[in-house]
C-alpha cells in the first residue's frame, strides 16, 4: 500500500457498505482489493444477508485481520432479495454507524476486482469539483475468450455496483429508494437537487465485475426481466425501453437479453405494477429521458451538468466557496426544481 497519499484525500474519511448473500465465490477478491487501496476506508461494513455458504467464515476471518472491517449479520430470508432487499440490507449496515462521522459513502458490491487507486481517484475528482455529488468508474466483464470488455453502462450516474457519494449529497436526496431501479432513480434525484452525478471511464478506475449487471444468480433471462420491471417502476416510457432493449440485443445472450428487458417492462405495465410515486421526479425524469432520445445521452448529460453549474454560479451556491468542511457537513445544494 502506498505511503505517499494525496493530502486532500488522506484527510477524508469514507465509509463503504456492502450487502452480500452467498458470495463465497467472489467476496475474497473484493476484500483483497480493498486491503490494497492506496487510501483505506475509515470503515467498511459488510452486511451478511443470511448467507448459507462459506461467506460468514470468510467475513469473520477478514474482520479479525482488518480492524476497519465490521460485519453485520441479518437473518436468513430464504433467498437472495434483489432491489428492495439489497437496500434493506444496505440500510441495516448504515444504521450500525454514524454517517456524519464520514465525508463519503460508498455502496459497494461484493463481486468486484477494484484497482488499487480507485477510491483515492474518486475522492480527488470530488475534491476538485464541489458540485459533483456521486461518482464512479466503469465495470468491465470477462468474455468467453478471456478478454475484459466494457459493460456499457450509461455515464449519467455512478454505477450500481459502486456508488460513491458525498455524504451531504446522499442525505440531500433522501437516500436510496428501497425498490427496483434504486440505482437509476438516485442519479436523477441528484440532478433535481443540483448535484452532478456521473461515471467515468478512466483506466485507473476500471473495475472487474464478476457478475454482470442485469444478470441474476438464477439466469441472465431472470435478471434482464427484472431490469425491465425496474425501468417501468422508475418511470421509463415504452419508447425509451424499446430503444434500451434494441441497444442491449448485441450483448450476450444475443437477442434474448434485450427481449428479456422489454418483456419485463411490458409485464409490469400490463400487470398494473405500481410506479415510483414522486410526481416531481417523474416530470424531471421523463423530460431527461426524452431529451436523451432526441439529442443523445452524452449531449443531454452535458447540458444537464452545464445547467447545474450555471444555476450554482448565478445563485452564489455556498459549495463554490467552501469545498472542504467537517465530515458530513458539506454545504447543501439548491434545488433546480422548486
Amino acid at each position: 500500500m502506498s505511503t505517499q497519499q494525496n493530502d486532500s484525500t488522506n484527510s477524508r474519511r469514507y465509509l463503504a457498505v456492502t450487502p452480500c448473500r452467498n458470495e463465497e465465490q467472489y467476496i475474497q477478491t473484493t476484500i483483497d482489493s480493498m486491503a490494497k487501496q492506496t487510501v483505506l476506508p475509515a470503515c467498511w461494513v459488510i452486511v451478511d444477508d443470511g448467507s448459507t455458504d462459506r461467506t460468514p467464515e470468510i467475513l469473520a476471518e477478514a474482520a479479525a485481520k482488518y480492524p476497519w472491517i465490521r460485519v453485520v449479520k441479518r437473518a436468513d430470508r430464504g433467498e437472495r432479495a434483489v432491489g428492495p432487499g439489497v437496500i434493506q440490507a444496505f440500510n441495516d449496515g448504515l444504521d450500525s454507524v454514524n454517517i456524519d462521522d464520514f465525508d463519503y459513502l460508498c455502496k459497494l458490491d461484493g463481486d468486484l476486482g477494484i484497482p488499487e487507486r480507485y477510491f483515492e481517484g474518486l475522492m480527488e475528482i470530488l475534491e476538485n469539483d464541489p458540485l459533483r455529488g456521486n461518482i464512479s468508474g466503469k465495470t468491465y466483464i470477462e468474455t468467453g475468450s478471456g478478454k475484459w470488455v466494457s459493460e456499457r453502462m450509461g455515464d449519467e450516474n455512478a454505477i450500481g455496483p459502486t456508488k460513491f457519494y458525498r455524504v451531504s449529497c446522499y442525505k440531500d436526496i433522501g437516500g436510496f429508494v428501497p425498490q427496483a431501479s434504486w440505482d437509476g432513480i438516485d442519479g436523477h434525484m441528484c440532478r433535481m437537487k443540483g448535484w452532478i452525478a456521473e461515471s467515468v471511464d478512466r483506466e485507473d478506475l476500471r473495475l472487474k465485475h464478476y457478475r454482470p449487471q442485469g444478470s441474476s444468480q438464477k439466469s441472465i433471462w431472470t435478471g434482464r426481466k427484472r431490469w425491465g420491471r425496474g425501468k417501468y417502476f422508475m418511470g421509463s416510457s415504452l419508447l425509451y425501453v424499446t430503444a434500451v432493449a434494441l441497444y442491449r440485443m448485441p450483448e450476450r445472450p444475443f437477442i434474448v437479453g434485450g427481449i428479456g428487458i422489454f418483456w419485463g417492462y411490458l409485464r409490469a405495465r400490463l400487470g398494473g405494477v405500481d410506479r415510483y410515486d414522486n410526481p416531481e421526479y417523474l416530470r424531471f425524469f421523463r423530460k431527461y429521458e426524452m431529451d436523451s432520445l432526441l439529442k443523445g445521452k452524452r449531449k443531454t448529460l452535458d447540458a444537464a451538468n452545464a445547467t447545474i453549474r450555471a444555476h450554482a454560479s448565478a445563485n452564489s451556491d455556498p459549495r463554490l466557496v467552501t469545498q472542504k468542511s467537517a465530515p458530513g457537513t458539506d454545504s447543501g445544494s439548491k434545488d433546480l426544481v422548486a
